[in-house]
This record gives structure tokens, sequence and C-alpha cells, in this order.
């Protein structure tokens, strides 16, 4: 049985009806046909059906950013979805201006934003960590894509396709700071990182969250899965069963 908010999803947004159908996926067992039996107040009663795709792993970029206030977090949260990142990070810097991270809030915006896309895996949202931990523990094998707002990096499109990234077989990390950039001694931790590649992202200033969507962009376009095309189904639901 699906939750209240999922029916209110399935009846009032999409419309749907008994014996209409839905497609299913709960991030480990791939995506399932249903059907509607039954609409009431605890929820709504599906019968499942076959296995529509099966569960793959994709991987995907990882995003590291600072958080943000709740518009622009939202957007980032939805976008970073939609753009196949695989890890969320929420990193604390010196001018990082938003304390506290909702970390089930953004969860339930990754599963959302699944939902509408299409994907079968939901993003992991790593606990909020300070930038000094991040670097500590960042795997090796992993590179680092450090958003310079100075403008002193490689063109992105440029870095996508050298080196270190040429020698990984796994996807990068995007590094983005808070509004108000890093400050001077963060930068320098930052660039002193073995697995750190500085990149630009132009000549303009950009907001955080528009930083990190042109970022991921570029990566998808010229070394991710937007090489590959794919149909995901509509009417998604997300299940904990």
């Amino acid at each position: 049985m699906l939750s209240r908010m999922q029916t209110h999803y399935l009846t009032r947004v999409m419309r749907l009806a008994v014996r209409e159908g839905v497609r299913l996926f709960n991030g480990r067992d791939g995506e399932w046909q249903a059907q509607i039996q039954a609409v009431g107040r605890g929820g709504c009663v599906l019968r499942i059906g076959g296995c529509l795709r099966a569960q793959l792993a994709e991987p995907g970029p990882w995003l590291g950013f600072a958080p943000l206030k709740k518009d622009a977090q939202d957007t980032l949260i939805a976008q970073a979805t939609e753009l196949g990142v695989e890890k969320m990070i929420p990193v604390h810097t010196r001018f990082t201006s938003v304390g506290r991270v909702n970390r089930p809030r953004l969860l339930a915006q990754a599963i959302e934003s699944s939902e509408q896309c299409g994907r079968l895996n939901v993003p992991e949202v790593a606990a909020p960590c300070f930038l000094q931990n991040l670097l500590s523990e960042w795997p090796a094998s992993r590179p680092l894509l450090f958003a310079d707002e100075r403008g002193f990096g490689r063109p992105i499109a440029e870095a996508a396709n050298g080196q270190p990234l040429d020698a990984c077989s796994e996807p990068p990390g995007l590094l983005i700071g808070p509004e108000g950039g890093f400050a001077d001694e963060e930068v320098r931790e930052i660039l002193a990182h073995p697995c750190v590649a500085a990149v630009a992202l132009g000549p303009r200033i950009l907001r955080a969250e528009t930083a990190a969507v042109a970022a991921l962009a570029c990566w998808q376009a010229l070394r991710g899965d937007w090489r590959r095309i794919d149909h995901p189904g509509s009417h998604d639901v997300r299940t904990e069963s």
C-alpha cells in the first residue's frame, strides 16, 4: 500500500484512477509495472505486475556543496539529481551562510526528483561535514574538480577531456563553494590536495546553484551518460517495500 503522500500525488497531482497503470521503483529492485486497485483514506492499494527495467549500477559524479538558503538549495538538489549525481555532500566552509542542514528533507527532495526524471536509483545524501574532513577523507581513486571562482583553473571542457580524468575510471567529484566564495586559506588547502584539479566556469560570476548545474551539465555532455539515449517511463512512484 502506498502512503497518503504518494496516494495524493497519484490521485490529485497525476489525476490517476482505479485500474490505471503506474511504474514503481525503490532504488534497489528495478522498475515494476503496477495497477491501482483501490484508493482509500489510508492510502492506495496497487497490484504488482512484471519487471520493466532491471536495477543497474549508475555511477555518477559526486557533488560537494556549501549549504544554501532554502530556494537555492531546493533548485540545487533537484537539478543535481536530474543530472545524475550519485552522492551529495553538504560541506561547511568559513563563509557558509546556512548552519543547519535538514538531511531528511534533502533526501526527500532527491527522491521526488528521481521519480520525476525516471531515475531508478536515488542519490546518496551524506552527513554534513567540514571542508577539512571532506579533503582528508576524499578517495584517491576519484578526481575532485574545484570550481575556482577566481578564474584561475583550466576551462572545464578542457579539464574534462584531459588529465587527471583520463587516468581515472570513476566519475569525478565537484566542489562548489558558498555565495561568498572560499577563504584564501581554504583555497590553498584545496589546491594542495593531490586529487584536486581547479576548473573555471567562464568569465561571469555564477551563483552557487548555477555553477553546480553548469559544471555537471558539461561533464555529462562531454564524458557522462548524456552520450547515450535512455527512455525512462512516466508515473514513477518510489516505495519502501
